[in-house]
């Protein structure tokens, strides 16, 4: 009896050592399944930091099993990545003339008669721009800036620099303010010549400045949308060949740029359609400008400080019947030269008085509408192709733009 029972001691013994062992290495093995599947502790803290998950870096660093957080990191990551430390809050003290808000002051009239006296107060307004240069330069919009008392650059990294106006433009709704210090990141250009219809775009600016007091911009995804878009002249202003996107652009992010998928800034973000009087936020109709024009524009206002108005030196009309037959002419598409100013570009190109103007550039010319905002594009030195009729042959010239005598 005592020796059975010592053997079933000693089984009992075996089972229990067994059984821990079985636990403890069943639980390693699929602890280190387990631990295979999940990214490293260096890899944890890449994925779970927001500022670091931009580093571009970030994919070649991760181990090919961490999919979802490299899927994470998407071209458009990276485009903002690469232009929001170029992008800035601009803070605008303007003087506006205001009329008052009662009908009269009898006070003032018995001094100074029956006209009002002009108002005016201080209006704190807010805008983005990018920077263009290392050494400060700002591209912006015209009507962020116009008037301005003083204005202020706000920096994602925490600066906030007193600007000053280096050159405006009203005719394209564009300036360039400067400011001084050092480290500034320019951004990089793309080509607004070779933009897609249905590509991703980007706009980033700082719609919540002033509520927040935050200047890290925000940024709103969409695609262009249309190119080529003409609107008429308003407060003289000429927005033309526009760039058409549903990327949100609200209040705020005037003067901002919008980005292609490669961190190229494409265009500068002007307006956006409300749809009626009561409707002030993006309805997904925005309109940038190309940042072709406006960097021969921010060109033109940092080396003379505004820009120089262009001169053809000739005079046109509608066609209207009874001058189309004069000339010989079966319709009334087109413009007639009316007069050529001598020595001008005109007359050096060949124009003269009666020829009428069918082409110009890229743009076919029904009337005089067609030539509004047609030099928006153009510049003191750049060559124009038109293309004219003359006693009914048709002639193409070649028209080199100066600068206007008067100015």
């Amino acid at each position: 009896m005592g020796t059975r029972r010592g053997k079933v001691e000693i089984y009992l013994l075996f089972l229990i050592v067994g059984m821990a062992a079985g636990f403890f290495t069943g639980g390693e093995v699929i602890r280190r399944i387990y631990t295979s599947w999940l990214p490293k502790t260096d890899q944890v803290l890449v994925a779970e930091d927001r500022k670091v998950i931009y580093n571009p870096n970030v994919a070649t660093s991760l181990q090919s099993t961490d999919e979802i957080a490299v899927s994470r990191q998407t071209a458009i990551v990276n485009a903002t990545y690469k232009v929001a430390p170029s992008v800035v809050g601009i803070v605008v003290t303007q003087i506006r003339r205001v009329r008052p808000s009662y009908p009269r002051d009898d006070f003032f009239n018995f001094f100074f008669g029956n006209e009002q006296m002009p108002r005016y107060r201080q209006v704190e307004s807010i805008g983005s721009g990018v920077v263009i240069s290392g050494d400060g330069m700002i591209l912006t919009s015209n009507h962020v800036v116009q008037n301005a008392a003083k204005l202020y650059v706000n920096f994602p990294d925490g600066r906030r620099l007193e600007g000053k106006v280096v050159g405006s433009d009203d005719i394209s709704d564009l300036a360039v303010i400067a400011v001084e210090g050092t480290n500034f990141k320019p951004v990089k250009f793309g080509n607004s010549d070779q933009v897609f219809i249905g590509e991703w775009s980007i706009a980033i600016g700082n719609p919540f400045l002033n509520f927040i007091n935050d200047a890290h911009p925000t940024v709103t995804v969409g695609v262009v949308s249309a190119l080529d878009r003409n609107f008429a002249p308003s407060e003289g202003v000429y927005y033309q060949n526009m760039i058409q996107t549903d990327a949100a652009i609200n209040p705020g992010n005037s003067g901002g740029p919008l980005v292609n998928a490669l961190g190229e800034v494409i265009g500068i973000n002007a307006f956006i359609y409300t749809g009626s009087q009561q409707t002030k936020g993006s309805v997904g109709i925005g309109f940038a400008i190309p940042i072709n024009r406006a960097r021969k524009v921010a060109q033109e206002l940092i080396t003379y400080g505004h820009r120089r108005n262009v001169w053809t030196g000739i005079s046109v009309q509608n066609l209207n019947r009874s001058v189309a037959l004069a000339l010989g002419y079966d319709t009334i598409e087109g413009v007639v030269i009316v007069s050529v100013k001598d020595n001008s570009p005109g007359e050096i190109a060949g124009l003269k008085t009666g020829d009428i103007i069918k082409r110009m550039g890229n743009r076919t010319i029904h009337s005089h509408t067609d030539i509004e905002g047609f030099f928006v594009d153009y510049f003191v030195d750049d060559t124009i192709k038109i293309k004219v009729l003359r006693d009914r042959v048709q002639l193409e010239m070649e028209i080199v733009l100066q600068q206007s005598p008067k100015s």
